[in-house]
C-alpha cells in the first residue's frame, strides 16, 4: 500500500509541476490592445486676409532665417534685396542673416526678362523644399529670383518675393504688396504682419507623437507594434520606450533621433510578463529634451475582448 500511495503522490507532483510549467510560461487565450490616433490640429492658425499661404502654416525652423544673394546680381538688386529683408524684419519677429553657404533663401539674379501675357516679370520667388510636420509644414529651403531693378523707391518686388519664399500667395487686393501686378503704392498687409508673428512665436522644438500603435497578449507573452512620429519644428534627440503592463515596467527600448516629419516603427515580440490577465498596456515616450506637447508621450491601450 506505502509503494501505491508513493506512486500516486508522485504522480500528482509531476502534475503539478507539469500544470506551473503550462500557466506561467505556455500561451493560453490570445488579447489585443489597439490605439488609433485622432489627428490633433494644434497652433491652426489660418491666413485668411488679404494674403495666404500655399499651404497651412507654412514656416522656416526657426525664426532667425539666413540667406545668401548670388554673385551675379547687380549692385542694386544686391541693395533691394537685403533692404528688403530689413524691411520685412522691422515689422514683423523674424530675423535674416546673410551666410556663404547651405542658406535657408536663396536670392539669385538673371538679366533676361520673362514674360507673361502682356505684363513683364519682374520676379519670381516661393518655397523649394516643404516637410509636413502635423499642423505645420516646415520649409528647409526657399527661392527669390529678381529679373530687374526696381522702379520703386522702395523694393517692392523683393519684398514681394521674399513673402512668396515665407510661403504666402497672391493678394486679390491691388494695394497689397502681394498683388500679383507690382505698383509702387502697395504696402505689406497687417494681416501678414500679424500671421507671420503668431506662426513664429510657436519655439523650435521637436514633438514626439504616437501614430497608429497595437499590443497582443498570448498567454504571459507580450507583442507591441509602436509607430512614432517627429511632428515638431527641430530635429529630435534619443529617447527611451517605456512599455508597461498593468503598471509594471516590462521592457525598455531606445528610440534613436528623428528628423522633422520622419517616423519609426518599432516592434517587440516575447515579452514575458507576470500576469496572464492584463488589462491594460500603457506605452511612454521618455524624451529629456523640450517638447511643443510633452501631453501626447503617452498611450494606454485597454484589452480588446
Amino acid at each position: 500500500m506505502k509503494g501505491v500511495g508513493f506512486i500516486f503522490t508522485l504522480i500528482f507532483v509531476l502534475f503539478a509541476i507539469s500544470g506551473l510549467f503550462w500557466y506561467w510560461f505556455m500561451p493560453l487565450d490570445n488579447a489585443e490592445f489597439t490605439f488609433n490616433p485622432e489627428v490633433k490640429k494644434d497652433y491652426n492658425f489660418s491666413a485668411n486676409g488679404e494674403s495666404a499661404q500655399f499651404y497651412e502654416n507654412l514656416r522656416y525652423p526657426e525664426k532667425r532665417i539666413s540667406y545668401k544673394i548670388g554673385d551675379e546680381c547687380n549692385l542694386q538688386r544686391k541693395t533691394d534685396i537685403a533692404w528688403a529683408f530689413e524691411i520685412i524684419e522691422n515689422l514683423t519677429i523674424l530675423d535674416f542673416y546673410p551666410v556663404i553657404a547651405n542658406e535657408e533663401i536663396s536670392a539669385s539674379c538673371e538679366e533676361k526678362i520673362k514674360i507673361n501675357e502682356r505684363f513683364f516679370i519682374a520676379g519670381e520667388g516661393g518655397p523649394t523644399n516643404i516637410t509636413q510636420a502635423g499642423s505645420f509644414s516646415v520649409i528647409s529651403h526657399g527661392g527669390i529670383l529678381l529679373l530687374k531693378n526696381s522702379e520703386c523707391e522702395r523694393p517692392n518686388v523683393a519684398i514681394h518675393e521674399i513673402l512668396h519664399a515665407l510661403g504666402f500667395d497672391h493678394s486679390g487686393n491691388p494695394r497689397n504688396i502681394m498683388y500679383n501686378i507690382s505698383k509702387c503704392n502697395q504696402v505689406i498687409g497687417d494681416d501678414t504682419i500679424e500671421f507671420i508673428n503668431k506662426l513664429y512665436s510657436i519655439e523650435s522644438k521637436a514633438d514626439l507623437i504616437f501614430e497608429n500603435s497595437s499590443a497582443s497578449m498570448k498567454g504571459r507573452y507580450l507583442d507591441v507594434d509602436i509607430g512614432i512620429r517627429n511632428n515638431g519644428l527641430k530635429d529630435s534627440l534619443s529617447a527611451k520606450i517605456i512599455i508597461f503592463a498593468d503598471g509594471k515596467n516590462v521592457n525598455e527600448v531606445e528610440l534613436n533621433p528623428l528628423k522633422i516629419g520622419y517616423g519609426s516603427t518599432i516592434k517587440i515580440g516575447n515579452i514575458f510578463v507576470s500576469s496572464v490577465n492584463v488589462k491594460k498596456v500603457r506605452i511612454f515616450i521618455n524624451s529629456t529634451f523640450n517638447e511643443l506637447d510633452k501631453s501626447n508621450n503617452e498611450i494606454e491601450m485597454e484589452i480588446k475582448n
